[in-house]
């Protein structure tokens, strides 16, 4: 697919659907790039005030990353800025009324590819989001970010998996064969039609993780006519990394790559314990059977060492995202347990016994030192105590991207 081809289809349709006047109700947030998850694993939970972020979103689309990463910047106090690249002038548009919307005046949007990024960067952090699997060569694509990548950055990608998109490639192949030559509208309509028709033994309509096709033209668009479209499961994405000098620094969120998230029986998980954690990872991908996508954290290999953040000193701030730690507190008995959605599957992920009082103080400030402190007053928990009990917690809720932590 030429760079003429992908332009022309989010000229048409601009991806995703997004209205700016609802910047007013709430900000889209998700992964990658949420500035604290980025902190977490990027930069070994530290983030300084007074060292502005250099960031590019590669492929803004209409604005979801920029968006996000611009508020969060803002917000922090960081004097970073957003370069945003694109090479739609419709999905730009709609990016710049977001923004406009709230304000924001920390975002240069430019237009243009990702394979042409000479004079700019470099960049401590890169997000590449839903854009080099649509790409002729993405590992070229890959390369040029990588050759954009300050020293110590990273980049957070988001690619399609092949799995959990069980009936996508064969839909896809299907209305090429129809609607070859034929202008972007029309191509919608026949779509449409043909899901209208489809027969109970298509795999599309079988699959419950994809469900763009019943959602905005854009999106149905971006999910059965894009004519360059490739999944990599999570070995491909490994190789990917390494062929243009970069590591997988982590896979989110971690839990649903954990063979004992989804498997309990201990002699299976006993016989998988000499795997890598990647190895680990690609193998639940194939049991599992429903990653629709890969999010990853990519770094050179010379910087994984203290890229992620670790819960191991009185220093750390746990930071809570999507969380009211003291109304989930107050809810929580002693030993109690979290339900979360993991690939459409309600998960119990049992907490300790002093979850309750840590997330009571976990206001995004307080350090580890702190809460221990104040909860040694009630409970005599000594600090190695306190720090098990808070190491299992963040397990359990960093493992579903609900705890990030701060330095």
């Amino acid at each position: 697919m030429s760079i003429d081809d992908l332009r022309a289809q989010y000229e048409a349709y601009p991806y995703p659907a997004r209205d700016p006047a609802d910047e007013k109700k709430r900000l889209v947030t998700g992964s990658p790039s949420h500035l604290d998850e980025v902190v977490h694993y990027v930069f070994g939970g530290r983030l300084d005030r007074d060292r502005p972020l250099r960031v590019l979103v590669a492929g803004g689309g209409t604005g979801d990353g920029t968006i996000m990463l611009a508020q969060q910047l803002a917000d922090s106090g960081n004097a970073g800025h957003v370069t945003y690249l694109d090479l739609s002038e419709a999905s730009q548009a709609v990016a710049r009324a977001r923004a406009e919307a709230r304000g924001l005046t920390n975002i240069d949007f430019r237009r243009g590819s990702l394979l042409e990024l000479e004079g700019l960067g470099p960049f401590d952090y890169i997000d590449c989001c839903g854009v080099l699997h649509h790409l002729d060569d993405p590992a070229a694509g890959l390369r040029s970010l990588a050759g954009a990548l300050a020293p110590g950055g990273g980049i957070g990608l988001m690619v399609y998996a092949p799995l959990g998109r069980t009936g996508v490639y064969p839909m896809q192949a299907a209305l090429r064969a129809m609607t070859e030559g034929l202008p972007p509208a029309e191509k919608v309509a026949l779509a449409r039609r043909l899901v209208q028709q489809l027969p109970p033994s298509n795999w599309l309509l079988a699959n419950p993780f994809v469900t763009d096709h019943r959602q905005a033209d854009a999106n149905l668009y971006d999910l059965l006519l894009h004519s360059s479209d490739r999944p990599y499961s999570v070995g491909e994405l490994a190789e990917l990394a390494e062929s243009a000098g970069l590591a997988i620094g982590a896979l989110i969120d971690p839990a649903r790559y954990d063979p004992a998230t989804w498997i309990k029986d201990p002699r299976l998980l006993k016989r998988l314990e000499g795997l890598s954690w990647l190895e680990r990872a690609a193998w639940t991908e194939r049991v599992t059977g429903g990653m629709t996508k890969h999010v990853a954290y990519l770094l050179r290999p010379a910087d994984l060492d203290g890229a992620v953040a670790r819960p191991d000193g009185p220093e750390v701030i746990p930071v809570l995202r999507d969380l009211d730690g003291p109304a989930l507190a107050k809810s929580l008995p002693p030993g109690g347990s979290l339900e979360v959605e993991l690939l459409g599957s309600l998960i119990p992920i049992p907490l300790p016994r002093l979850a309750g009082p840590i997330l009571a103080r976990a206001d995004g400030k307080a350090t580890l030192g702190d809460i221990h402190a104040a909860i040694a007053a009630t409970s005599g928990a000594s600090w190695d105590q306190f720090l098990t009990q808070f190491q299992q917690l963040f397990k359990a809720l960093g493992g579903v991207g609900k705890m990030h932590l701060r330095r």
